[in-house]
């Protein structure tokens, strides 16, 4: 038997090419005919690194071996060549390549699962999946897309409740939005949508899954190894600045200053018990160390992706697609709301509407003397029934009553064809013409 020439099969039975190895005879491309002749060694070793550097074997590389071709092509000579080949290096650092998201079938498949138009291209999706602790470059993550992607979920769903509940208190307004549109929902919108997250981010992950470096547990050992994260100066000024708020949360300031969730943002500036020798960065320390829980990274994802739509195929595509994976899920908005007298709050509403003043009247009972009595009792306000309760005794019926016609007063839903949303009457190609819709005079504050 011939002897085998072992360097034709390289890419099956010898282990993967050598970075530093295809550099320098990249390099060598550049200097004199004298010195471009290698050692037998070097060139036997060489020989199976003459084909060109592909993605797949750059993503096959461990991490120090990505790290010391780094340096190695950031020390060559600047003549234009291998420079480009440490920026494509470095581009591959932190996630894939839009090479790879072109060719990815989880991206595909995901794109046809979700009827996504064709003017998204597949690049952008990946970038959507792409959250900012895994990829710190602003080019690359999804920051930007999630801010536009956050601004248009907290305005078509805030709309729609405006508009359908005009006379929604601000509360109920702040829960349900956080109920359509909430870091909680938009991580089960994530799920169903069949998008897996990869145990840890990188350019050799497929460019179809959810990339986050995820936080680390507050009960892990520090650095250092000696203390335990949560009991690091670090992690109790983060506890510290995310409790304290610098202002008074009236109403309006929670409007003006809070989140679309009626969350107040965390405290970015010096502590009063730090003073003027406070850590000025400390905020950004505890953000240089990086780390995001996958709930957060799902909701980033997730208005990423709207963004993205609206930028790449219009306000209507954007809107079409709130409607379908946003307002399509049911939220009981009778069970957000919470009274602590509403036998007072409807005596206020029927005073301020003119209405007379409500009584309560017995409509039926049974077992009055057993030991499990059922009450039903209605509030009138004249002759027109405004609520209806049942109890175990006649006060709990009546406060039950009370609270039932409060409900059904701010619950008040405006005729189908009166509605008319403010985007919906946007740009030249609107189907629908303007109507001034109502305006409540505001909520029972007692």
């Amino acid at each position: 038997m011939k002897g085998a020439r072992i360097p034709r099969w390289g890419g099956s039975l010898l282990p993967p090419r050598n970075l530093r190895l295809s550099l320098l005879q990249h390099q060598s491309t550049s200097l004199p005919l004298r010195t471009q002749q290698p050692s037998r060694s070097l060139r036997t070793l060489s020989h199976t690194s003459t084909r060109p550097l592909t993605q797949s074997r750059c993503f096959s590389l461990s991490a120090s071996s990505r790290q010391n071709a780094t340096t190695l092509a950031s020390e060559s000579p600047a003549d234009g060549s291998v420079n480009d080949l440490s920026l494509d290096i470095q581009a591959q650092e932190h996630s894939p390549s839009p090479r790879a998201a072109a060719q990815s079938a989880k991206l595909a498949a995901l794109h046809a699962r979700l009827s996504l138009p064709a003017r998204l291209p597949v690049q952008t999706l990946a970038r959507c999946l792409v959250d900012a602790s895994a990829d710190p470059r602003p080019e690359h993550n999804n920051a930007s897309l999630a801010t536009i992607g956050q601004d248009l979920l907290g305005f078509y769903t805030a709309e729609w409740l405006i508009c359908n509940y005009p006379r929604l208190p601000m509360e109920i307004v702040f829960a349900a939005q956080a109920g359509y549109v909430g870091p909680k929902t938009l991580d089960s919108i994530r799920r169903e949508w069949g998008v897996e997250a990869a145990a840890a981010p990188g350019p050799e992950v497929d460019a179809g899954l959810l990339q986050v470096s995820r936080v680390q547990a507050g009960n892990a050992m520090s650095p250092e190894g000696l203390t335990r994260v949560k009991d690091s100066q670090s992690w109790g000024d983060k506890q510290k600045r995310a409790s304290y708020v610098p202002h008074k949360r009236g109403v309006s300031t929670r409007i003006v200053n809070d989140s679309v969730f009626d969350d107040a943002v965390p405290f970015s500036g010096l502590l009063p018990t730090e003073g003027a020798q406070g850590d000025v960065n400390a905020p950004a320390q505890l953000n240089a160390q990086g780390g995001s829980t996958l709930q957060d990274a799902s909701a980033t994802f997730v208005r990423a992706l709207f963004g993205a739509l609206y930028l790449h195929a219009g306000g209507a595509a954007a809107k079409s697609f709130h409607t379908s994976h946003i307002l399509s899920r049911h939220l009981p908005l009778h069970s957000l709301f919470a009274f602590k007298h509403p036998t007072r709050d409807l005596s206020r509403l029927c005073q301020r509407e003119g209405f007379e003043s409500p009584v309560a009247r017995l409509l039926s009972e049974t077992g009055r003397h057993s030991r499990s009595p059922v009450f039903i009792v209605g509030v009138y306000s004249g002759e027109e029934k405004l609520g209806e309760g049942e109890g175990a005794s006649l006060d709990e019926a009546r406060v039950r009553a009370a609270a039932n016609a409060m409900r059904s007063w701010y619950l008040y839903t405006p005729l189908a064809e009166d509605v008319v949303l403010p985007s919906e009457v946007e740009g030249v190609n609107a189907k629908r013409t303007w109507k001034p819709q109502t305006v409540d005079i505001g909520e029972i504050v007692t």
